[in-house]
């Protein structure tokens, strides 16, 4: 990271971010670069997150840092206002009063390579990688290998049943895990993955003759459709826990910096926070005795 000053300005961050996930490879619908911030500030602490919410909002003031990197776009869609009143202005307020710059690198992190899913990918141990799908023709991003998504070798093949297990293992801890749809027992040698919602690259996975592809977000219409054409095994884990391996990444390059401390966050944002695995057919439902427990019936 090339500065001016002996400490790093809020410019020089992003100057360094863009270099790796220049925002011209983002999808024309993103909203990506800086947010909040004074591009002359000095930047010493930065901590990394995948979504701009209140905890980690409160974690980034906690922990006393000059700028967030976020993955997902705080102000993705237009407002009309960021009064303190709005769930969004609160937080604009927040970083503001604090001087806490925010920057995002989204849809062209999802691209770069390495990348997000090049982290997800990682963590499964994937070899060979190439593109679930390239980046179009005559965009930005074209070519070196660019796009969405990552297709690539196990090291040893799985079956779909173990393969969900090793998922669950290597990706960060949520309370719904990871699900998996198809013959358990079906072998996976192949796997694409794509890091965040990734049901508009089933046709893709299926294109690419994948054993299996593991994403998240996945909907019940569209899994169900694809698995009964044909379509490779799924495994659905969730938002967040795709996408934070990628943090890890980011925050290396940062590091690199001299004088700027970088820290990762390990708040799991994703909605959904309890997990009960229904019962087998053959075990009694919770809280009813057993079958042999049971007080017969008395009649009259």
């Amino acid at each position: 990271m090339s500065t001016t000053a002996a400490v790093p300005t809020v410019a020089d961050v992003v100057a360094e971010v863009a270099r790796h996930y220049p925002p011209a490879w983002a999808e024309e619908w993103d909203r990506v670069g800086l947010v909040l911030g004074e591009p002359s500030a000095p930047v010493r602490r930065i901590l990394c997150v995948v979504d701009v919410v209140p905890e980690t909002v409160a974690e980034a003031l906690d922990a006393g840092v000059d700028m967030i990197i976020a993955h997902h776009p705080l102000l993705l869609r237009g407002v009309s206002s960021v009064a303190p009143t709005t769930y969004k202005g609160r937080i604009v307020h927040q970083l503001i009063k604090a001087d806490v710059a925010l920057y995002v690198a989204h849809t062209n992190a999802d691209v770069a390579v390495p990348g997000v899913s090049d982290a997800l990918a990682a963590r499964l141990g994937l070899l060979d990688l190439r593109p679930l799908q390239p980046a179009r023709p005559g965009t930005p991003a074209e070519g070196e290998g660019r796009g969405a998504g990552r297709i690539g070798r196990l090291p040893q093949p799985l079956t779909l049943a173990e393969l969900a297990r090793r998922a669950a293992a290597v990706l960060p801890a949520t309370a719904a895990g990871v699900r998996a749809a198809g013959d358990p027992d079906r072998m996976v040698r192949t796997l694409a993955v794509c890091g965040g919602a990734g049901d508009s690259f089933l046709a893709d996975a299926a294109a690419a003759g994948v054993d299996a592809y593991l994403t998240s977000d996945l909907r019940h219409h569209p899994a169900g459709e694809h698995l009964a054409t044909g379509g490779p095994a799924l495994l659905d884990a969730t938002h967040w826990a795709t996408e934070r391996p990628w943090l890890d990444d980011l925050a290396a390059l940062l590091r690199a910096a001299p004088g700027v401390e970088t820290l990762v966050s390990d708040l799991d944002t994703d909605p959904w926070t309890v997990h009960a695995a229904s019962p087998h057919p053959d075990e009694p439902a919770p809280d009813e005795p057993a079958a042999d427990d049971k007080e017969p019936d008395r009649e009259g």
